[in-house]
């Protein structure tokens, strides 16, 4: 049986990431970045793949495993009938190129244990040559070059380098595994006690900077390392998942690429990392969103490769079966090419918040936050793909009007609070415009709830967004109306779907059947404890936090059915939506629930935040 997408923990040194399951296998990694070809491609299809297992050489009764505290090492025990051995994971912080450090060691009896690295490139299709070349061991394929060093011998198989040894309570033997261009095969010998010492003090730093001290502060830094983890380290671009093509719904087709950093996320992100203390981060991410998005705004794409790449072509990989069958693999995201007018307002609110945080001031950002609002001020009355990406026709969505209407909004603050240059008469009576049109056209008075698109009978979660970003107040009836409606036709065991799935194939232009897009759920639990559902908003809160698996990391969606997370993982928008969300029930309970740092002011002014 493959293992569950929630049996796997991620590594990594900001550059790139290894899914390692709980099996001792590492099925997945990409190198030498996040969007390069991957050279374990198991979890797409089998061991013959690519994959390297280091684990007992005997069937596994017992497994239990922990990252270290405030840190990204992982522990994996493994119990056998002999014994019990632990295998400790890392990828050091990145000097030149990138190396993955594992160490077994036996903490009682004696268990045998083996060793298989076998490497397959190019997504599993390519079988490298193996060779000795001055004492190290080198897999060699077209521009990829891995070598290998370890403390016991290793053999030379076909297509894999493989070892076998028994180890006694108190031994432990030692692997490194190093990448390098196959022209250079450049190789510096590590030692990898001394790598795991630095790592660990390296993460400790990094995760003694955070400034959250609320109830779940434990849950917070874990989804906040996760986050670093997904940080392109030379960019600040922060990928949505380290993974591609796992299902939405298991043998299903709704299987994407997420290893490309989205403009959607710019606010949702900034605002996480600001409110824990990550202010150097987050101006990292302000200025990959400055480079990323610099030029034609009408050129401006919703998603970017990791340094700011525009061409990310989709494309199938028909040698790969899928995550338990679920078809097509896909690389590269033709969503790059979509126009999504909600996009811009992300943007433009993430600057206006950058100003807010007093992140260093940037001339630059001016100059594109003019030319983005003059390009909406153009385009917003123009039918889009939508917050969802869909795949069938364009549409009026009135998730994206309202973004449209804060990318005004935030762009008349920015005037009125901080003395930017604008057309300040002319962007206030478009922001009314626009507010106008969406009451007017995205709001059903007959069944008193916001629609998915004008003209639409359909709910859709995202409107539980409109009073996280001040277009309506809490307490305004409609923003009651449709949460009210929201919670009538599309929660399932209680928590939000995004859409609801019979209607979703004339939306989105794909079969229907999803899981729960876990995030609509982070959003539905901000709702309720803004309106003071206080109690509620908190055990929706834990429910969540349920969901993730055992060392604290969680997908893009949820199946309520099988019981089982769905989607790419870990997901960059969930765990930033769990840190948005602690947050936002620390400022709602009590009376503290208005105060403007929280958020609740007026539908002019920022909301909590998202």
């Amino acid at each position: 049986m493959p293992l569950r997408i929630e049996d796997y923990a991620v590594i990594g040194d900001t550059q790139t990431a290894a899914l390692v399951g709980n099996d001792g296998s590492i099925d997945w990694l990409c190198l030498p970045r996040f969007d390069s070809d991957a050279c374990f491609a198991a979890l797409l299809g089998d061991e013959r793949h690519g994959r390297w297992l280091l684990a007992p050489d005997a069937p596994v009764t017992a497994v239990r495993r922990r990252y270290r505290p405030e840190t990204l090492i992982l522990e994996t025990e493994l119990g056998t009938d002999g014994g019990l051995v632990r295998v400790t994971d890392c990828m050091p912080p990145r000097d030149r190129v990138p190396d993955i450090v594992r160490v077994v060691e036996c903490l009682r009896g004696e268990v045998p244990i083996r060793s298989e690295l076998a490497l397959r490139f190019g997504y599993g299709a390519n079988r490298p040559w193996i060779h000795e070349e001055r004492g190290v061991r080198w897999a060699v394929s077209g521009p990829d070059a891995v070598a290998l060093d370890a403390d016991v011998p290793v053999i030379v198989e076909p297509g894999a380098l493989s070892s076998r040894f028994v180890l006694s309570a108190g031994e432990r033997a030692r692997f490194v595994m190093a990448w390098s261009p196959a022209h250079e095969r450049h190789w510096r010998k590590i030692d990898p006690d001394a790598a795991i010492v630095e790592t660990e003090k390296w993460w400790r730093r990094w995760s003694s900077a955070c400034t959250y001290r609320g109830p779940w502060r434990d849950d917070v830094l874990r989804s906040l390392i996760t986050l670093k983890s997904l940080t392109y380290g030379p960019t600040g671009g922060i990928v949505a998942a380290p993974t591609t093509s796992l299902p939405e719904r298991i043998g299903g087709v709704r299987n994407w690429d997420y290893r490309f950093c989205w403009l959607r996320d710019a606010t949702f992100t900034l605002y996480a990392l600001m409110i824990a203390g990550y202010k150097r981060e987050a101006q990292a991410w302000r200025d990959w969103l400055l480079r990323a998005v610099a030029g034609d705004p009408e050129r401006a794409q919703i998603l970017y490769g990791p340094a700011g790449e525009r061409r990310l072509t989709e494309q199938t990989l028909d040698w790969l079966p899928g995550y338990e069958g679920s078809r097509p693999v896909r690389i590269g995201n033709a969503a790059s090419n979509q126009f999504q007018l909600d996009v811009y307002g992300e943007v433009i609110d993430c600057l206006y918040q950058a100003e807010r945080a007093e992140l260093p001031a940037n001339d630059e950002a001016r100059k594109l936050q003019r030319g983005l609002v003059d390009f909406v001020e153009s385009v917003w009355q123009t039918p889009d793909e939508g917050i969802w990406e869909v795949r069938g026709p364009r549409r009026d969505f009135t998730h994206s009007k309202v973004m449209a209407w804060v990318a005004i909004d935030r762009s008349v603050k920015m005037i009125e609070r901080f003395g930017f240059q604008g057309p300040l008469d002319r962007w206030r009576a478009l922001r009314d415009q626009i507010h106008a049109d969406v009451c007017a056209r995205g709001f059903d008075s007959a069944r008193n709830t916001f629609t998915q698109y004008y003209g639409s009978s359909e709910l859709d979660a995202s409107a539980l967004m409109f009073p996280l970003v001040g277009f309506l107040p809490p307490e305004d009836p409609r923003v009651r109306g449709t949460l009210a409606a929201i919670e009538r036709e599309l929660l399932h065991d209680g928590f939000v779907h995004r859409y609801r799935s019979p209607s979703s194939s004339s939306v989105d232009g794909l079969p229907p059947g999803e899981g729960i897009f876990l995030p609509c759920s982070f959003w539905l639990a901000d709702n309720l404890a803004f309106v003071g559902r206080h109690d509620e908003a908190r055990a929706l809160y834990e429910r969540l936090l349920a969901l993730r698996n055992d060392v604290g990391l969680i997908s893009e969606e949820y199946d309520p059915v099988a019981k089982r997370l769905t989607g790419n993982f870990p997901q960059a928008i969930t765990h930033v939506s769990l840190v948005n969300t602690a947050r936002n029930l620390l400022n709602a309970d009590g009376p503290a629930r208005h105060r403007a740092a929280g958020g609740l002011a007026n539908a002019s002014d920022v909301g909590p935040k998202p």
